[in-house]
């Protein structure tokens, strides 16, 4: 229910106060809208003309209101009324959407350009009106094609918003169906194999299965194969795992290597490498059905995508062979995209780090001064007190007799200690500020707020809180 409420809210549909645990809503004036027309003031196709039909019907029964109102022509003796009531602001030219619609169209335009867009120390209200602007923006096609708007919380001190357009639809966007995508063509005869798929064919410890469906997979993995090398993509044989490494033994002086019921071949685009696995999918199954269904699986992505196809009723592994390489071309856009966001952000880092180690040091450096300044101080009022002791001293001496066996000793006693006053006072010699100063990195670690001056990407370790 909260989730749902907040959802309405984002949208601009209702209002939220929250006071001592308790949460009150109240239906705004688009919310209103909606219930009375059933879709939101701003769709861009049906808000304009509901709004403009509930305008001219409220302005029609309006006129008849009057109509059926007006005094009777055979009485004659009243006068006539009428009342010219203004007709409401559509929504869509009100303040609010005008206003939404300009940053929406400003936010493109720099996104377009520049490629993000960093909010510095977004507060809850500035991180909801940025929400609906990106929703503004999404729902009247502001977005290029073939584009989409991320945002996301930088791990910075200030936690700043950071708001970038990038290739591809959303992960959670309507999937194109096998008859738009182009298909690919799977070869029926085990032929000019490719080299990663030939070593599979002639590795019986690889693809157990019935020898009907190892030849499918065989052949499947062909046709993936021979169409990423038609669109100048690289295709390898992949490493052997760790499980197939654990799984290999030695027996009785003989290597016994992995055996497994998987296919794999490595596609290489733009520089970033996937794994496309061919399996049985059920081959523990009793159901002859299910024991011959084949599975494509290429990895889990960072985006939550979909990242496995199965033999079904209505589609086989055949036909999807397109949608699995579009799949991975839009992986690597994405994982492109990661990768010059990454960069981004590492120099960010860098800056953001350099600039406050330049601070720290100045400001280590002043402290450093400081300190040897309140060290002179101290010496010089330390040294004058000596210096009023000694005077206090020779007066006390002046006073005394020849004859008082000590006054030799004490006159002995006051050039020491005026020598002494002498060498603590700085003001002997003329002071010259201090050079040379350096700095060890541990020296700096107070002035960086938390960060680590080893580096941008040095990490401070939890030990260091202790």
């Amino acid at each position: 229910m909260r989730r749902s409420t907040y959802a309405l809210r984002d949208r601009g549909l209702v209002t939220i106060s929250r006071r001592r645990g308790e949460f009150r809503t109240r239906v705004t004036e688009a919310g209103q809208f909606y219930l009375e027309h059933g879709h939101h003031p701003e769709h861009p196709t049906l808000g304009a003309s509901s709004t403009d039909q509930s305008t001219a019907s409220a302005v029609t029964g309006t006129a008849e209101s009057q109509v059926r109102k007006a005094p009777s022509a055979t009485t004659g003796a009243s006068k006539r009324t009428t009342s010219h009531k203004k007709p409401p602001t559509p929504y869509r030219d009100r303040p609010i959407p005008v206003a939404r619609r300009a940053k929406a169209i400003k936010l493109v335009e720099r996104l377009v350009i520049e490629g993000h867009v960093v909010i510095s120390k977004p507060d809850e209200d500035e991180i909801t009106e940025w929400r609906r602007v990106i929703d503004f923006a999404k729902r009247h096609g502001l977005i290029p094609q073939g584009k989409r708007i991320e945002k996301q919380r930088l791990w910075n001190t200030a936690r700043d918003l950071q708001i970038s357009l990038v290739n591809g639809p959303h992960a959670n966007s309507r999937r194109t169906s096998v008859g738009d995508t182009p298909q690919v063509p799977v070869p029926t005869q085990l032929r000019s194999l490719h080299r990663v798929v030939a070593g599979l064919r002639d590795n019986e410890r690889r693809l157990l299965m019935p020898p009907a469906l190892r030849r499918r997979a065989l052949l499947l993995l062909q046709g993936l194969a021979s169409e990423a090398e038609r669109r100048k993509y690289k295709v390898h044989q992949p490493s052997a795992p760790d499980s197939d490494r654990r799984s290999a033994h030695y027996y009785n002086g003989r290597y016994f290597p992995a055996r497994c019921r998987e296919g794999a071949l490595e596609i290489v685009i733009d520089g970033f490498t996937y794994t496309a696995t061919v399996k049985q999918e059920f081959p523990q199954s009793a159901d002859p059905n299910r024991s011959q269904q084949l599975a494509l699986d290429i990895g889990w992505s960072r985006s939550k995508r979909r990242h496995q196809w199965g033999d079904r009723k209505r589609s086989k592994l055949e036909g999807v062979l397109g949608s699995v390489l579009e799949e991975l071309e839009i992986r690597a856009a994405e994982d492109r995209q990661r990768q010059s966001d990454e960069e981004y952000a590492k120099e960010q880092r860098r800056i953001h780090w350099e600039a406050a180690m330049a601070s720290a040091k100045e400001e280590a450096n002043q402290a450093h001064l400081g300190k040897i300044l309140r060290k002179q101080a101290k010496q010089w009022q330390e040294a004058h007190a000596l210096s009023q002791y000694c005077d206090a001293l020779e007066l006390r001496l002046n006073g005394a007799t020849r004859e008082d066996p000590e006054v030799d000793s004490a006159r002995a006693w006051l050039r020491w200690a005026r020598d002494y006053a002498e060498s603590l006072d700085p003001l002997t010699h003329l002071p010259t500020m201090p050079s040379g100063l350096t700095f060890e990195a541990d020296d700096l670690k107070p002035y960086l707020n938390g960060l680590s001056p080893y580096g941008p990407e040095a990490h401070r370790s939890t030990w260091d809180s202790f």
